[in-house]
């Protein structure tokens, strides 16, 4: 059963953006995760968030989570091996920046930063955690290492389930990796990535048609149903935004009950976030690898800085739908003239002019 936070809890959770905390790593690389007693809204939403950074030759061991995700490829290159739940082979999928994958529940992956590679590989998690273990952090289950649940089993289990000798049995499972991420040796041969494997299971953000172009303003990628099937099943939608120096993305809200987590990729800005009774809860300069939660049905709007800013977020529910309060598609231009007359106490000559106002610009507004 979920258990609902009263309006008085939201408005006093601390909304402020945090940066993730290193959970494990080693020469292969490391783990970072947000933690929900840093980020109470992590719990609330029962959402989870980690970034895994894989330098040269580095692999992250197969596992599989408690949790649907949204996996986005920050920086670099390499590959992901992806067994699907009751799928008879692997997928070896090809990944680079931009990347972005549904991972339903019992998916079970791999990653890998080539021997050669010149930038680590860097991948961003967002799932919900309504059906793990612990609400708001993902848990994830090691098949091999020392944390794996082969480890776990007694030897007489292994040598039983895999049809192996005691001795066999005993040194496969003494033999296991220390850590969850791991240097592959120099000169081990990996599986080669195979361009086919990312047809219907990845959309590259950064060359995908826009959702949104708006010359001095901004770009929107959206992902859904329509252009990544996988993300039915894992129940969420996302979106990539870059918004130009100094422009603004207008203010707006979730109309389906959903929450909006989003993680700085780059660049920086302002952040404005007004929840019940008008009152604005978050003000605050959002940085790259900083991340944030907007709660349901609250207000939040962007200006980004001189470089611009650029911004991957999730929502809770496949096919997300918004509502802006400035622009073109304002809700404010649907509404009599009459009844906001009444509504701002103002006179028809100032209706008229507010309501002339942002008559060409959508939802990105360039500096003037």
């Amino acid at each position: 059963m979920v258990q609902r936070t009263s309006n008085a809890e939201v408005m006093s959770m601390d909304l402020s953006h945090k940066k993730p905390a290193k959970a494990y790593g080693s020469d292969g690389g490391a783990y970072y995760d947000w933690s929900p007693a840093d980020l109470p809204m992590l719990g609330t939403a029962s959402i989870g968030a980690a970034k895994l950074h894989l330098s040269a030759g580095g692999l992250a061991l197969p596992s599989y989570s408690d949790s649907a995700k949204i996996a986005y490829v920050l920086q670099g290159a390499g590959a992901c091996g992806l067994v699907l739940p009751e799928a008879a082979s692997e997928k070896v999928i090809p990944v680079k920046e931009g990347d972005t994958l549904a991972l339903p529940f019992g998916a079970v992956t791999w990653w890998h930063n080539a021997e050669g590679a010149s930038a680590e590989l860097v991948v961003l998690f967002l799932g919900d955690t309504s059906k793990g273990h612990t609400p708001g952090r993902f848990t994830n289950f090691q098949l091999t290492g020392a944390t794996g649940i082969f480890t776990g089993f007694s030897t007489e289990f292994v040598a039983r389930a895999w049809d192996l000798d005691q001795d066999a049995a005993a040194k496969i499972v003494s033999t296991q990796p220390g850590s969850s991420i791991v240097k592959i040796a120099a000169g081990h041969r990996m599986p080669e990535p195979r361009a086919e494997d990312r047809q219907s299971v990845v959309l590259n953000c950064l060359e995908a048609p826009l959702d949104v172009d708006i010359p001095g303003g901004g770009r929107v990628v959206v992902l859904n149903t329509a252009n990544l099937p996988p993300v039915k099943d894992v129940g969420l939608g996302s979106d990539l935004v870059r918004i130009d120096g100094r422009s603004m993305c207008s203010p707006g809200f979730s109309c389906d009950s959903a929450y909006q987590v989003t993680y700085i990729v780059r660049g920086g800005g302002r952040v404005q976030v007004v929840g019940i009774d008008g009152t604005r809860v978050l003000e605050t300069r959002a940085e790259a690898g900083c991340l944030f939660i907007v709660p349901r049905f609250f207000v939040v709007s962007k200006i980004a800085d001189d470089t611009g800013m650029e911004w991957f977020s999730i929502i809770t529910t496949p096919n997300p739908i918004f509502s802006h309060l400035a622009g073109r598609t304002s809700v404010w231009k649907a509404i009599s003239p009459e009844v906001l007359e009444t509504a701002f106490n103002t006179t028809p000559e100032m209706e008229k002019m507010f309501r002339s106002k942002r008559l060409d610009s959508e939802i990105f507004f360039a500096p003037n």
